[in-house]
């Protein structure tokens, strides 16, 4: 199965297409040379309209995506305004609405429909379909809706434009097209420097770094898509253990041994990283999760359990949240006496502030840590358990919502479980086990999609109650 699995070098099939990259490329640049007109909408125009046939159409869209690679980020933004104004004929729109409106009988209401929603169709979209008939299309349209991401939120065009390129993605990204590669130390290097780059849970500090997590008693799984075999949509990284982790240290310590795989009976997702900001919104993360369940179970048949050892980004903001809104039930007072006197803060300084000012220190005695653990295991428990975002059924924070709508229970709070700049700035230090049950998996996905009931363990849901 790993084999099947492995990145496949160059085949004729690829070589074939780098040869036809620079066959649109020539054309592009022929077109250029004819004289076509500098203008982008009479360009766009042209794509639309031009003479020349369907050779033609894709020579002038890869002239666009040239000229948009190119752009400054104003030209970007005034190709994109181009772009969205090529919209539905609003005098089309309205017969066709006349003409279904008219309508009395079933077959000519049919009839109507059809034509009215023909007349929907934006000419933009026949536009943005042409660009992923050319080399690096797909690439250049996800790029594209990144842009409009960036600039879209205040203008109604941009947004109608993002919205009708978001729908074509959902469509052409559907999971059914994706390929699930393992990637591994002998994947090609410029594959491996996107890992780098892409990691953004825990950084990748050097080349030695990511061949610990390439190594013998690690896996790390990718999507990819086949007009983008060279870019991960999304990976994930995992350890093969013993037990749940507690510490993203202790998992990614460079100077310890390998396990041998075989002897693992858990596999821990430590990092689950998106790569294509332009496919936000469109989630295929769960399916991941599953279809790698999947492959490790096939390969070693003594894993047991399926967790994570994940960040919780949004315990700190609400710390800091809680302390602004005056929240004086969220310590007992029992907790606040100890935490002032460790502190030492005078009595007018806010429970929460002090707690935050322990947390920021970096000479942790015994003694600070039994005043601390169980104050930070019990709120960070009632955050990811019962704190909800705008949406009350939602949990607050992202990482919780990702794994409890793909079925995944709260396990454990972990206490220092990340004691880098960023783990200690977002979360205390604080990380949290997931469990994936395979049992339940469905269940749990079906009580928090409808109910926003959050599955947990007796041990979390004890610590809610304290």
């Amino acid at each position: 199965m790993a084999d099947t699995l492995a990145v496949a070098p160059e085949t004729l099939v690829d070589r074939a297409l780098r040869r036809v990259t620079g066959l649109w490329r020539d054309m592009a640049e022929r077109v250029v040379s004819r004289g076509e007109p500098d203008d982008v909408a009479a360009q766009m125009q042209a794509c639309l309209t031009g003479p020349g046939g369907e050779v033609s159409a894709r020579a002038r869209a890869a002239k666009l995506a040239a000229a948009y690679r190119g752009f400054s980020e104003a030209e970007r933004v005034h190709f994109l305004r181009t772009l969205a104004g090529f919209d539905a004929d609003q005098n089309l729109v309205e017969r066709a609405i006349a003409e279904w409106t008219g309508a009395t009988e079933s077959a000519g209401k049919a009839a109507a429909k059809v034509k009215l929603r023909r007349a929907l169709e934006s000419p933009r979209i026949r536009l943005l379909t042409q660009f992923t008939a050319i080399p690096d299309g797909m690439k250049l349209l996800v790029d594209l809706r990144e842009d409009l991401l960036r600039v879209a939120e205040t203008d109604p065009l941009l947004q109608a434009l993002e919205a009708d390129l978001k729908t074509l993605l959902m469509s052409w990204f559907d999971v059914g097209f994706l390929e699930l590669r393992r990637i591994d130390w002998n994947s090609p290097a410029a594959l491996l420097e996107k890992l780098i780059r892409y990691e953004a849970v825990h950084r990748i500090e050097s080349w030695d770094d990511l061949k610990n997590r390439l190594d013998s008693d690690r896996r790390c799984y990718a999507f990819f898509h086949p007009r983008m075999p060279a870019e991960p949509l999304i990976f994930v990284e995992i350890a093969l253990v013993k037990g749940l982790a507690d510490s993203v240290q202790a998992l990614l310590d460079p100077r310890a041994e390998p396990m041998d795989p075989a002897g693992a009976d858990t596999a821990v997702f430590y990092s689950i990283n998106n790569c294509q900001r332009g496919l936000d919104g469109i989630a295929f993360g769960n399916f991941l999760i599953k279809r790698v369940v999947e492959v490790l179970g096939l390969e070693f048949r003594g894993l047991k359990n399926f967790a994570t050892l994940s960040p919780i980004p949004g315990f700190c903001r609400w710390l800091t949240a809680r302390e602004e809104a005056g929240d004086a039930a969220l310590l007992t007072n029992d907790e606040v006496t100890a935490i002032r006197a460790a502190a030492g803060a005078p009595a007018e300084t806010s429970p929460l502030a002090a707690l935050q000012l322990l947390v920021a220190r970096k000479d942790w005695t015994p003694e600070l840590r039994k005043v601390m653990e169980p104050v930070m295991v019990r709120l960070c428990a009632r955050f990811l358990a019962l704190e909800g975002g705008r949406n009350k059924k939602r949990a607050a924070d992202p990482v919780a919502h990702f794994h409890l709508s793909n079925g995944a229970r709260i396990e454990r709070i972990n206490w220092r479980a990340d004691t880098s700049v960023k783990g200690m700035r977002e979360s205390g230090g604080m990380m949290v086990n997931y469990l994936y049950d395979l049992s339940f998996i469905e269940d749990n996905h079906e009580a928090y999609a409808g109910e926003g009931k959050r599955a947990m363990a007796a041990g979390v849901k004890k610590l809610t109650k304290a």
